[in-house]
C-alpha cells in the first residue's frame, strides 16, 4: 500500500504552527529548527515560504490582527460606537495571544491585515468630521491604550497571600492579596474605565470641534 501523504508545507501551516508556539513559550521559543520539527519537514524548506524567523512572527501577528472585527465601521454606528465594538474586539483578539503583542506593537508596517485595520479606523474617524491630524491621533492613542491592556495583568500582579503585604509599609493594599482571584473582574472593569473615559474625552473634543469652539 502507497504511504499517506504529510499535508503540503504551506505559509498557513507554517503560522499556525509558530502561533501555536508563541502562545505556548513566548516569542523567544520560536525558531525554525523547531517550527520544523514540529512541522514534520527539514529546516530549509520553510525558506521557501518565509525568508526570516522574523518575517514568520509579523505573519502570526498580522493573522491576530485579522481576527479583529471591522464591521462596526462599516457605516451602521457612529464614530463613538464604532471604536467602542472595536476597542473590545481588539482586545478580545489580544486577550487570546498576549505573547505577540510585542510585534504587534512595532506597528503595522506592510502587514495587510495591520494596514486594513489602521485605514478602517482613520477612514472612520476622518469620514465623521474630524480633521485628519486628529483622526491620526486618536488612532495611535487608541492603539496605545488597547495593546497597553493586553500586555500583562494589572490584578495578576499581586500575589494572593495576605501575609505579603505588611500594613506598616504598604498601608492600602490590605486587600491586594484579593486581586489575583478576581483578575478577570479587575482587569476588565479596569478595561472598560479606561475606554470611557477616553471616549467621553473625544466627546468633548468632538463637540467643541462641531461648534466651533476651543476643545479642552
Amino acid at each position: 500500500m502507497a504511504r499517506p501523504r504529510k499535508p503540503l508545507l504551506s505559509r498557513d501551516r507554517i503560522v499556525e504552527a509558530a502561533g501555536a508556539l508563541v502562545d505556548a513559550e513566548g516569542l523567544e521559543a520560536v525558531s525554525t529548527r523547531r517550527l520544523a520539527a514540529a512541522l514534520g519537514v527539514s529546516g530549509p524548506s520553510l525558506y521557501n515560504h518565509f525568508r526570516t524567523k522574523d518575517a514568520i512572527l509579523e505573519a502570526v501577528a498580522d493573522a491576530v490582527s485579522a481576527k479583529v472585527d471591522l464591521s462596526a465601521f462599516d457605516g451602521g454606528k457612529d464614530w463613538r460606537g464604532a471604536l467602542y465594538d472595536w476597542a473590545h474586539s481588539y482586545r478580545e483578539a489580544l486577550s487570546d495571544h498576549p505573547n505577540i503583542v510585542p510585534v504587534l506593537a512595532r506597528g503595522p508596517g506592510r502587514r495587510p491585515a495591520g494596514l486594513r485595520l489602521a485605514d478602517a479606523v482613520f477612514g472612520a474617524m476622518t469620514a465623521a468630521g474630524w480633521p485628519p491630524a486628529q483622526a491620526t491621533r486618536i488612532g495611535a492613542l487608541m492603539r496605545y491604550f488597547i495593546l497597553g491592556s493586553a500586555v500583562a495583568s494589572f490584578a495578576g500582579g499581586f500575589v494572593d497571600d495576605e501575609t505579603a503585604y505588611d500594613p506598616a509599609d504598604y498601608p492600602h493594599l490590605g486587600q491586594a492579596h484579593l486581586l489575583a482571584e478576581r483578575r478577570q473582574e479587575v482587569d476588565e472593569g479596569a478595561f472598560e474605565t479606561g475606554l470611557t473615559a477616553l471616549l467621553d474625552g473625544l466627546t468633548l473634543q468632538y463637540e467643541a470641534l462641531r461648534a466651533g469652539t476651543p476643545g479642552p
